[in-house]
């Protein structure tokens, strides 16, 4: 009956058409945000890789490292005697001394780290064979690095109020996945089908392709990065015992890193030799030495703690990162608190909340792994990119065809703000990533405040690729800013062969494959933005000629 009528609409039919309005509209408002958070954590996979890459100076400090590898220097008692003696004369006040005596091999140069006035963790590096501090090597850029992009995955780099605004985003994205699955009967049958050149339907076969392919990838790293930030989104218990406001989450986080560590007793103890308690430590806990820290040094209250490395071995077995842990009394050498690899302080929750983060962070597994996530997170981006084109398309016809628009009179203008906020959010925030990069080159390494600068020309140039998608018409903004981010890609190398004399070939030959590595990806990326381009200037083409041949059979 015509009183009858069905209209679309999330009250209108069953159960599963109320999901596809959910999943459509939940879907569509949060992927431009969503595209960015997991493309940006796609790359924080190899955040230290893009941070060696940022930072050429450091190449030929690690270059003589890795020379000097075998070379044993001093011995351990030796190496921690150097470093307590390096505190003692230039900072003896400081709360904590940390000494990292060796690599996992026992070689390499000894590190020693302290809290400054300023609470914050500062370093010196020393000779293993003399024990004097090394020289720097020359003027170092300042630049956040890989770390950039871990920052904003997970707080868009706006403190509290960012990693709200990812939480959120990360709870619309479970509610996508879960009513997209119910939504698509046929899901896991058309993952197998791909029809090309058929418009919305091959988006829509791109987009369920992507989609199950890593559903549970998907599924798992959205929860888990919900809930190893619990703590911020349900902050009701640590308000009961701590207080509220940025008060109660410094005692809070004070009570948690240091709940155990004794008051200074006010009696001065020398700090005494570290290598026997190194030693135990390594005995009981099973693990080379990696750290041999002192709490209250010079003070009779004193503790020692030492820690283990995690070898390749054993972080492809278990999933928790924490090492070996021994923590000694200075005064009496009693073992105050032992850990083994593996474990956590705090009961079954800690573990909980440490292998979830483990899982987040890809602390396991070693490299395959952490290209397994690099390609799944890449493919999730291409679910959520597919989804907001999809969402064009499905819609272009209709509106073309003059059918009544589901936005009334203004249908004309959100689907235009629309198509423009998938290029900027797609093409433009690629753009920005890339041209982070170019930043790091072309910015003089002496400017003040440079990693600012760098994060300027990031969000400058994603900004101006929003400005330039909603003036544009949206094929054009398309073809230009994916041209452009071709361009960017495929010149990186020469951008760093010209300004920093290092070439792909010589980076491929001494064995840097972290530098190499980036260069490779910005070109895979850029073959395949130019690919992109030249479809879509080809398509273009086709429906320029065939716009003519209509009008004379009209004409006809």
């Amino acid at each position: 009956m015509a009183e009858q009528k069905k209209t679309s609409g999330a009250g209108q039919g069953g159960f599963r058409q109320a999901q596809a309005w959910l999943h459509t509209w939940c879907g569509l408002w949060f992927s431009w945000l969503l595209f960015a958070v997991f493309l940006t954590g796609t790359l924080a996979v190899f955040a230290e890789p893009i941070s060696h890459w940022m930072t050429p100076e450091h190449h030929a400090e690690e270059a003589e490292q890795a020379a000097a590898a075998g070379q044993q220097g001093g011995d351990l008692a030796q190496r921690l005697a150097w470093g307590v003696a390096y505190m003692e004369k230039h900072h003896p006040g400081a709360e904590m001394w940390e000494l990292w005596p060796s690599d996992a091999q026992g070689a390499g140069d000894l590190r020693v780290y302290w809290f400054d006035e300023k609470r914050q963790y500062a370093s010196a590096q020393l000779d293993s064979a003399t024990g004097q501090p090394l020289p720097a090597h020359g003027v170092v850029r300042a630049t956040q690095g890989g770390h950039h992009f871990v920052d904003f995955h997970y707080r868009l780099h706006a403190g509290q109020a960012g990693l709200w605004v990812v939480g959120i985003a990360g709870i619309a994205m479970l509610v996508a996945l879960v009513s997209g699955v119910i939504t698509h009967r046929r899901i896991f049958k058309d993952f197998f089908t791909f029809r090309a050149h058929k418009g919305q339907r091959s988006w829509l076969d791109a987009h369920n392709a992507v989609a199950v392919l890593t559903l549970p990838f998907q599924i798992m790293i959205a929860y888990t990065g919900i809930a190893i930030s619990a703590s911020t989104f349900m902050p009701a218990g640590i308000a009961a015992y701590f207080g509220t406001g940025s008060q109660g989450l410094h005692s809070y986080v004070v009570a948690l890193n240091e709940s155990d560590r004794p008051e200074r007793s006010g009696r001065a103890m020398a700090v005494p030799g570290l290598e026997p308690f190194a030693l135990r430590g390594q005995a009981l806990m099973g693990q080379p030495v990696r750290a041999v820290v002192v709490d209250s040094p010079g003070d009779a209250a004193a503790r020692i703690g030492v820690y283990g490395w995690n070898s390749d071995e054993e972080m492809q077995q278990r999933l928790s990162p924490t090492t070996g842990m021994v923590m000694f009394s200075a005064a009496t050498a009693e073992v105050l608190k032992l850990r083994q690899p593996g474990d956590v302080d705090g009961a079954g929750a800690s573990m909980t909340k440490s292998v979830m983060g483990s899982l987040h962070q890809v602390e396991f597994g070693g490299q395959p792994l952490k290209w397994l996530y690099f390609l799944c997170g890449l493919a999730g981006s291409a679910m959520m990119a597919t989804g907001a084109i999809l969402f064009m398309v499905k819609r272009r016809s209709k509106h073309l065809g003059r059918q009544a628009g589901e936005f009334g009179s203004a249908t004309a203008r959100v689907y235009r703000l629309v198509e423009g906020l998938n290029v900027a959010a797609i093409a433009g925030l690629s753009l920005g990533c890339i041209g982070y990069l170019w930043a790091n080159r072309l910015v003089p390494v002496g400017l003040s405040h440079r990693a600012g600068w760098e994060l300027a020309v990031f969000f400058g140039l994603w900004s101006l690729a929003l400005l330039h998608a909603l003036v544009r018409a949206p094929a054009a903004a398309w073809q230009e800013q994916l041209g452009l981010l071709a361009l960017l890609c495929l010149l990186l190398p020469l951008l760093n062969w010209i300004t920093v004399a290092d070439s792909l070939p010589a980076q491929i030959a001494r064995g840097d494959w972290e530098s190499a590595g980036v260069e490779l990806c910005a070109v895979a990326l850029g073959l395949l933005a130019a690919w992109a381009w030249a479809y879509l200037r080809r398509r273009g083409a086709d429906a320029a000629r065939r716009v003519p041949a209509v009008k004379m059979e009209v004409g006809a």
